[in-house]
């Protein structure tokens, strides 16, 4: 069904679809079982959810039978944010919990994981399988002497090794961290320095875009820096030898063991993930075993309808949060599909391909990617067999009205599109996907379940259909139970709780509509505020790469020592396009007439490219900083943008401009 009207929905789920979705099952069985709302739908029991918070997440414990060797004493110990206590008294292990569909014999010989490179060659690791290689490595950690809380770290990509090495590492209790090997050896010491891992799992190297590429002298230099190492584990993708002193791979899973799961309590350290680190050394990000494994199986189980007959496919690597989102699909009985390679070799279409060759029932990318394909003129719904297909999943950035459409028309006009935000600081979603809700064109489809989202102007007043900091104002098992190396917790504390104490605020501007739908807006400490008027960048962007001249853009608001205001729009161009006066002038009138003529920018200025994080968002508040006047190394943490070189240019013009407004001066 086409959107006739901005409020008439692109999607809506057939009765069918609803009366078999899980969360429909889940709000029927808590009804009878922990007195949930039978009526009213997802709003009712997302209401009931917040309000009766540990009661919902006791309800999520028992429909996901989720097991504790010892019970909980309660489900909060302590609500205060930060610090919640989540489950105290319990005991479990996440691994256990993501292995135990191999417990079925009707199951132990079907795919666990699905793997795909470049030449689109399939590799499927049975449940039987993958539980004996993590039997078998997990018994040689702890030959190696890796206890609970030891570190244990990857520099791996998004193959099944990295998945074997994970669930070993959380098996034995020890904390795992990951870096992709396409990061550089710097931007991986700032990571793993902090945290001090004594084993490091590592390729010789990788493909990507029908080349190899080498890592051995990264791995070598990697060694040499972290002198916490006890071992070393050598996967040799491209056929190498191990190198002196390092563990062959295949010797450490070889053997037929029976996995034992270390029983740790609920709050005890799973993974380390990182902040984008614009500035500084990157957060490292601790999460527990507990909490992830609660608001996976809530996110992947209820949100994401995910069950023993799906395949979920997501598009990244083993540097980004949805590599560990994805992994969680092991949860519900998943087959899990693991891609390892470019999202566009050797053509743009290559993810509908391999979502059409595995089957993927819930395929996830990027907002970038469905617009780099919208432009591209390709047709997936035409040349693929989709049919498998029930949901296109996208994060990363906020999906563009176009992307919805497109989407629609160019998939199947049955799709369940589903635009998602969370973050890596609590590695899930704070809104997304609902399968028993319409999906709207630009919005994404409500807040999640036990997440009391809200929208607040500065004073901390609740707003709706106005635009407002992202707010949560109740704690998610999965928040972070700390920063590692903070010890007074003065950086986790300042970082989402310094604006509204006691509220995590998450720094991006969004609108909740009257509907109870959500819409993101782009980053809060990059928002252009021009004449009392807030926009975010996400807005800007959606307009102006609509024309086929703009590859991409980076907008930027900044506050002037004057008092005035400049706002430069950057732009890469496509290939053969010009920045001409008719050009400029196209830029200006889309934005003039799609948002608002306050948010005309004062100058379109070109450059070569468009400067991201490692995780790929394009970096604004550090070209701000630079803008300012702050000095480049004072601005950024080099170790996490794509390209340091591109950052110059920015340093530069600030310069100019500076000599410049020195010249008028009297």
């Amino acid at each position: 069904m086409t959107a006739a009207t901005p409020d008439a929905p692109l999607w809506q789920p057939g009765p069918d679809r609803i009366e078999a979705a899980a969360v429909t099952r889940f709000q029927n069985w808590a009804a009878t079982r922990y007195g949930a709302p039978a009526d009213g739908g997802y709003a009712a029991l997302h209401r009931w959810s917040v309000d009766e918070l540990d009661t919902f997440w006791r309800a999520v414990a028992e429909w996901f039978d989720i097991r504790f060797s010892t019970p909980y004493e309660s489900v909060l110990g302590d609500r205060a944010m930060p610090g919640a206590t989540w489950f105290p008294g319990a005991t479990l292990n996440y691994a256990e919990h993501a292995l135990r569909t191999a417990e079925d014999p009707s199951r132990a010989d079907t795919p666990a994981l699905l793997h795909v490179d470049e030449t689109h060659t399939q590799l499927p690791i049975s449940w039987a399988e993958l539980r004996r290689q993590v039997g078998a490595l997990a018994a040689e950690l702890r030959a190696l002497g890796v206890t609970p809380g030891d570190r244990v770290s990857g520099y791996l990509p998004n193959i099944p090794q990295a998945v074997v090495a994970f669930l070993a590492t959380a098996a034995v209790g020890g904390v795992w961290t990951s870096c992709a090997p396409d990061f550089g050896a710097r931007s991986v010491l700032d990571r793993f320095q902090q945290i001090e891992p004594v084993v490091l799992f590592t390729v010789d190297g990788y493909r990507y875009g029908g080349k190899e590429h080498d890592r051995t002298e990264t791995v070598a230099e990697l060694r040499r820096e972290l002198p916490t190492l006890r071992a070393v584990v050598h996967i040799p993708l491209l056929g190498t030898d191990a190198p002196e002193g390092a563990l062959a791979w295949a010797a450490l899973t070889s053997a037929d063991t029976e996995p034992v799961f270390e029983q740790v309590p609920f709050e005890h350290p799973l993974w380390v993930l990182y902040s984008s680190g614009t500035t500084g050394l990157p957060k490292a990000i601790v999460q527990s075993q507990g909490g992830i494994l609660l608001e996976h199986v809530k996110q992947l189980g209820l949100h994401c309808d995910l069950g023993p007959e799906d395949r979920f496919f997501w598009y990244t690597s083993t540097g980004w949060m949805m590599w560990n989102f994805l992994v969680s699909g092991l949860l519900t009985g998943t087959t899990v599909v693991l891609y390892d390679g470019s999202p566009g070799y050797p053509d743009i279409s290559a993810q509908w391909r391999v979502a059409e060759q595995t089957g993927a029932t819930l395929y996830g990318t990027s907002a970038a990617y469905v617009m780099a394909c919208r432009k591209a003129d390709i047709h997936p719904g035409r040349d693929f067999d989709l049919s498998r297909v029930q949901c296109v999943a996208t994060t990363g950035s906020p999906l563009p009205p176009d992307g919805f459409r497109w989407l629609h028309d160019e998939v199947a006009d049955d799709l369940w599109i589903a635009s998602v935000s969370g973050g890596t600081d609590v590695c899930s979603c704070f809104a997304g996907a609902v399968p028993t809700l319409p999906v709207h064109i630009g919005e994404l489809q409500a807040p999640c379940l036990g997440t009391d989202l809200q929208s607040w102007d500065p004073a901390g007043k609740p707003l709706t259909n106005e635009v407002g900091e992202l707010v949560v104002t109740n704690p998610l098992p999965s928040m972070p139970i700390r920063f590692w190396n903070d010890p007074d917790g003065s950086r986790y504390h300042d970082s989402y709780f310094d604006m509204y104490p006691g509220v995590w605020r998450h720094g991006d501007w969004i609108t909740i509509t009257d509907r109870g739908s959500v819409i993101i807006h782009g980053r809060s400490d990059s928002t252009l505020n021009r004449q009392g008027v807030r926009m975010g960048s996400a807005d800007i962007y959606e307009a102006v790469e609509r024309l086929p001249e703009i590859r991409e853009s980076l907008v930027i608001g900044l506050e002037e020592p004057d008092g005035g205001y400049w706002m430069p729009l950057f732009v890469h161009l496509a290939d053969g396009a010009t920045l001409d006066d008719d050009l400029r002038a196209a830029i200006k009138r889309t934005i003039r007439d799609n948002l608002s003529p306050r948010h005309v920018p004062d100058e379109v200025i070109e450059v070569p490219a468009i400067p991201h994080t490692l995780t790929g968002k394009r970096i604004e508040v550090p070209v701000k900083r630079l803008l300012q006047g702050t000095e480049l190394a004072k601005a950024v943490n080099p170790g996490s943008v794509d390209n340091l070189d591109l950052l110059h240019f920015y340093a530069d013009l600030a310069a100019t401009r500076r000599r410049q407004a020195s010249c008028q001066s009297p």
